[in-house]
């Protein structure tokens, strides 16, 4: 078996996994009013479906001060109870095993959120916000101990399995652990006994009141390039005190934290396997506990090779059965090419997270959607139909996939040599070969569908007619905008200059321009299209100014945390940024800069300029069919320009409406 190390079950306390792969504690933010719903429900019962042996629940938090997002849910409330077990009951129908994780974010909560302040060991600042804290008193530490083993209570009583309590991403944990954040002088702080006393007396409080059908795990995390984080043997010295307790049953290892919080949720500018090299020093020094190892393991392969070489006892892979609820199943199954594969973009999960909506996946539109959708599983239609979709961009991809799953008769015609359309530029920029990799998959599920797919295939209004399909999708995508308007200078219908030597972002990235040596980037949009096609000019030597009229270079990037590991590696490529600015004028000797905070103008010297701004919806042939009396419904950026999750959405809710 391919996987065979993913396979072997474990034992963990009482409750046998049958085998070592979990789905990590992440926040959907889907509660409603504080509870789980049929959202939540849904989107869980997906990933047991799927195969995930154990289910770790997004936290709660265990007292008011411990509020973080809007999705939180209720905190010292019994309300949760009959919620959570039908949440428990529905995962538990699959074998699953199911953890709750238990939280308190100490200095860096959401006082806006909970109208409470926030607590911490020695009244330090928020890193979440521009916040101070309170310094907590020993009774207020012992109320926390106590909503901590109230929430445990609260959760074996809804029928979870057992707890994982939140002790990483310099938590009120490790904020109590760690000696900058810690500078108590009484019991609570100095030593290390004395540092790690409240998380012990925690779970040594959650065991006395849950008894030993419960299990309890210990969550931490590695951040090596922060002088002030606990190092790794530091880690190590402090799991190995609660194992040698045997305080927990098992530890879980991310990466990143509030001082790093771009490596908690790593995208594809980092390495993977960030949680792998803490887990393996800690396996040396635990001996009850079993090691988990997170943070962008992202797929079975991954996994399996982490277990086989011992550097753990389970893997926890999050984003992957995000994007794809059945990996588990699949890998299993030895059905690796079916797995649709984790971009590591952030842009739907965190960054959605990040705007304070219910999470989602660029790549899975079912994601927040089980509910409504049937999860990520299709019923067959008992009256099959003859199905065109025009364009193979993500939006045809996706509605010509899912139209076949449901056993409809498809042709996607596309009119160029490859699936893609845009997409697939994107996934010529730096490190982005993960989109290249989903095209491929895009293309062995059709042909198993059998899809007829027609590329060079260019189709007018009377070929489409010819053909004469029940239903026609236009998925016929958005072209550059040849005008160069910018909004921030809406006075302007085109930027004057155009006709030397300008080009758009897909002309780069599909090698149609000719540049020259100095290039300026106008990125209106802060995203991947202007951002990574600067990146790839400067990889291949050009001299590279980017001009926006952002504060900050990649701003929609910034909900992503995709955003500061982007702008330091086009600073070390020496890319120049300008920014809340604009282009007036383009000539031969370059562009006209305007800076809005003083108004005034100078010339940046370049031989090309290339624009990244809002594209133009192709419609053309949707009017010409609309001229004939056919109805063509209009999907992705032929809808409206928008980015490539909404066209994934439009193919999968139109796909499902044949």
């Amino acid at each position: 078996m391919g996987f065979s190390h993913i396979a072997k079950p474990l034992t963990l306390r009482h409750k046998t996994l049958k085998n070592r792969v979990v789905f990590g504690a992440h926040t959907t933010n889907m509660a409603v009013d504080g509870l789980p719903g049929d959202q939540h429900l849904a989107y869980y019962r997906e990933r047991a479906i799927g195969g995930a042996a154990m289910i770790v629940v997004e936290p709660v938090p265990v007292h008011a001060a411990a509020v973080l997002t809007r999705g939180n849910f209720r905190h010292s409330s019994d309300d949760v109870i009959p919620a959570f077990q039908r949440l428990t009951d529905a995962c538990h129908a699959h074998g699953t095993v199911m953890i709750q994780q238990l939280y308190h974010v100490g200095a860096h909560g959401d006082q806006d959120n909970s109208f409470h302040a926030s607590w911490s060991p020695s009244g330090g600042p928020s890193y979440h916000d521009s916040d101070g804290s309170h310094e907590m008193s020993a009774d207020e530490i012992e109320e926390t101990i106590q909503g901590f083993v109230d929430a445990a209570i609260r959760c074996q009583k809804a029928g979870f399995d057992g707890v994982e309590v939140w002790a990483a991403y310099h938590c009120l944990l490790d904020q109590f652990w760690t000696p900058f954040s810690n500078q108590r002088d009484d019991q609570w702080g100095g030593s290390l006994e004395n540092r790690t006393r409240l998380s012990r007396e925690i779970l040594r409080r959650i065991r006395e009141a849950c008894g030993e059908n419960f299990i309890i795990g210990l969550s931490v995390n590695d951040e090596p390039g922060v002088e002030a984080s606990l190092g790794r043997e530091d880690m190590a010295d402090i799991v190995a005190l609660h194992d040698a307790e045997h305080l927990m049953d098992y530890v879980t290892v991310g990466s990143g934290s509030y001082l790093d919080f771009y490596g908690i949720i790593p995208t594809f500018q980092y390495g993977e396997k960030l949680g792998v090299d803490l887990a393996t020093r800690l396996k040396s020094v635990v001996q009850h506990a079993v090691v988990t190892a997170e943070s962008h393991i992202r797929t079975p392969e991954n996994a399996n090779t982490v277990l086989g070489a011992g550097e753990a006892d389970l893997v926890s892979i999050v984003r992957g059965q995000i994007a794809d609820p059945h990996l588990v199943t699949k890998a299993l199954e030895d059905r690796p090419d079916d797995i649709r594969g984790c971009l590591s973009c952030n842009q739907q999960c965190w960054g959605r997270r990040g705007r304070d909506y219910w999470i989602s996946c660029l790549i899975n539109p079912s994601v927040g959607f089980e509910h409504e959708w049937g999860g990520d599983r299709f019923e067959r239609t008992d009256t099959p139909k003859s199905v065109l979709v025009v364009g193979a961009g993500p939006a045809g991809l996706e509605a010509a996939r899912v139209a076949a799953e449901r056993g409809h008769n498809v042709i996607l015609a596309e009119a160029g040599p490859q699936i893609g359309g845009q997409f697939r530029l994107a996934g010529l920029q730096p490190r982005r070969a993960q989109i290249i990799d989903l095209l491929d998959w895009y293309e062995r599920q059709l042909a198993k569908l059998g899809v007829d797919l027609r590329l060079n295939t260019y189709l007018d209004a009377d070929d489409i007619a010819a053909i004469g399909a029940n239903t026609v999708l236009m998925a016929t995508g958005s072209l550059p905008d040849e005008e160069g308007f910018q909004k921030a200078l809406p006075h302007l219908v085109s930027l004057p200059g155009l006709d030397g030597n300008v080009w758009s972002a897909a002309d780069v990235m599909g090698r149609a321009a000719r540049l020259g040596k100095g290039v300026v980037v106008l990125d209106e949009g802060g995203h991947w299209k202007g951002c990574g096609t600067a990146w790839a000019l400067a990889e291949a030597g050009h001299d590279v100014t980017i001009v926006t009229p952002d504060g900050l270079v990649g701003k929609e990037l910034l909900r992503s945390a995709a955003d500061f590991p982007l702008r330091r590696t086009l600073a070390q490529l020496g890319v120049t940024f300008l920014t809340e600015s604009a282009i007036t004028q383009w000539s031969p000797e370059g562009a006209t800069v305007l800076s809005f905070l003083t108004g005034t103008s100078q010339l940046i010297e370049a031989d090309s300029l290339v624009l990244a701004t809002v594209n133009r919806a192709d419609t053309e042939l949707w009017r010409d069919l609309a001229g004939k009396g056919i109805r063509a419904p209009l999907l992705g950026d032929a809808h409206a320009p928008r980015n490539a999750a909404l066209a994934f959405h439009d193919g999968r809710k139109l796909g499902l409406g044949v």
